[in-house]
């Protein structure tokens, strides 16, 4: 019967498999750690898949053998029906588990078929078996856990009939009982792995939606989030590559890999809160100010007839008017405006003036297109990307993607927004995420209130902000080093 020693390393194994997410590693583990068990050469499991006629089969997802120096893929063996033609069909239809002493002397009034296809094919002799069916809390099978060839020697080699007579052992009450607590083991943890999976599909599925969210929002940085995600994720690879200094030894499990591209992707999401008109202004009045101001220099051109003077004046001042409403810095000064804004013409109810109060401040930002209001409401979308992510009951392992995602337009030396972090305070995630996003936001070709800059010159001043301590210098470097920001480019 089984030991203490045996009930020891049966618990720690099950703490193991329980914990393990990434799905095919846990399914090696599930054999590895049974053969080790039981003391057996090789070992083997299946799954249960419908087909698409929804008939059920038992697919093979792993073998192992101590014995072969090349182990066959299991992609390479046939999935087996659900039913008696085999010892692995047999055990899923019965839900039994029953031993083997010897696979090719089952006797001719045995329940199952030896199909011995699969070893004749890989040149595997098998001879005792411990066949055990995987079932959840429903009682239904998950799939089949066999494993073969007890041997006496840990150590044998088992490939033909003469090594296995002198080697191979029949499965005990022991190997029984272990393997049977390991299948129930296995079967849970499976299942828990499928929820896993789930969950992380639903997960993946809303971060798909929301970005879409936000590209219907903005169509004009449209494919921002997935390439500002794409070149994050890049960059963090080529740091583990060629890091130096602090991030000589950088390193990101899976799972940390996985929540960086979500925080990422996410990073604009509080986008969605933001008024439409200014979160697409391509100039610096809004719409329904410039077409008032449109309206009046018709009016003002109309009111003073033909005189070709006065309407070469009011066409001047429109030039104007004209080069000072695009988004770059304005030609003029903000001298020119205010003169502009002192001519008066009579209307029926008094005089009125060229241009109004409010349409002056506008024309006169000295940069981009918005004035200190929608500017903030723009900048706004980093909290409200924070709310929104907090809401979300996110996994264990992206319990830091809000964090990552509210960081990103913050600076090293405090100058950022929207809590002025400085230095040690702003991860390393986060670090990434904001030189891809400056890089992106500055080569972007499809943004009505600026003009793409090409690659080398949105490098320089990258590098230009490095060097005045506002990004981190060393991720700099490496991306210039390793060019990883040419995925992006051919994105577009």
């Amino acid at each position: 019967m089984c030991t203490r020693r045996d009930l020891h390393e049966l618990n720690a194994i099950a703490a193991g498999l329980m914990h393990e997410r990434d799905r095919e590693a846990l399914l090696r583990r599930i054999i590895e750690q049974g053969k080790i068990l039981t003391g057996s050469d090789a070992g083997c499991l299946f799954l249960v898949e419908k087909t698409d006629s929804g008939a059920e089969r038992l697919r093979p997802r792993v073998y192992s053998s101590d014995s072969l120096s090349l182990v066959p893929k299991p992609e390479e063996a046939d999935s087996l029906p659900v039913d008696d033609t085999s010892i692995i069909g047999h055990a899923a239809t019965s839900k039994r588990h029953f031993t083997i002493d010897d696979a090719y002397e089952l006797g001719g009034d045995s329940e199952f078929g030896s199909n011995i296809a699969f070893e004749q094919q890989f040149g595997y002799y098998v001879q005792s078996m411990l066949v055990m069916p995987m079932l959840d809390q429903r009682d239904e099978v998950v799939g089949v856990l066999a494993f073969v060839n007890r041997k006496r020697d840990r150590g044998a080699v088992v490939r033909d009939r003469a090594s296995a007579m002198l080697n191979v052992v029949p499965y005990t009450r022991r190997e029984v009982s272990l393997g049977r607590a390991l299948a129930s083991v296995a079967a849970a943890s499976i299942e828990n792995s499928k929820l896993y999976g789930r969950i992380e599909n639903l997960l993946e599925s809303f971060v798909k939606a929301s970005v879409s969210a936000i590209d219907e929002r903005d169509p004009t940085t449209a494919g921002h989030s997935l390439r500002v995600a794409t070149l994050t994720s890049a960059l963090a690879e080529a740091v583990e590559r060629g890091g130096s200094g602090l991030y000589r030894n950088l390193r990101f499990t899976r799972a940390q890999r996985r929540e960086l591209y979500f925080a990422a992707l996410l990073h604009d999401l509080g986008k969605v809160a933001v008024r439409e008109d200014v979160l697409t202004k391509a100039k610096k009045l809004p719409p329904a100010l410039w077409e008032r101001v449109q309206a009046r220099f018709s009016l003002i051109r109309y009111t003073v007839g033909g005189d070709a003077t006065r309407i070469e004046e009011i066409d001047a001042m429109w030039r104007v008017v004209l080069a000072a409403n695009e988004p770059g810095p304005t030609p003029h000064s903000a001298d020119e405006l205010d003169a502009i804004a002192r001519h008066s013409f009579a209307v029926g109810d008094g005089p009125r003036p060229y241009l109004m109060q409010d349409e002056l401040a506008f024309l006169k930002i000295p940069l981009g297109t918005l004035d200190h209001d929608e500017r903030r409401e723009v900048q706004s979308h980093v909290e409200q990307t924070y709310r929104f992510l907090l809401q979300i009951p996110w996994t264990d392992d992206l319990r830091n993607l809000a964090t990552y995602a509210r960081g990103h337009h913050e600076k090293l030396d405090g100058s950022g927004y929207p809590r002025r972090l400085q230095g040690a305070d702003i991860p390393v995630q986060t670090r990434l995420m904001t030189i891809a996003d400056i890089f992106d936001a500055l080569t972007a070709w499809d943004r009505p209130y600026k003009n793409a800059i090409p690659p080398d010159r949105a490098l320089d001043i990258l590098q230009e902000e490095a060097r005045n301590g506002q990004l981190d210098a060393d991720l700099v470097r490496v991306l210039v080093e390793s060019k990883v920001y040419t995925e992006i480019l051919r994105q577009r």
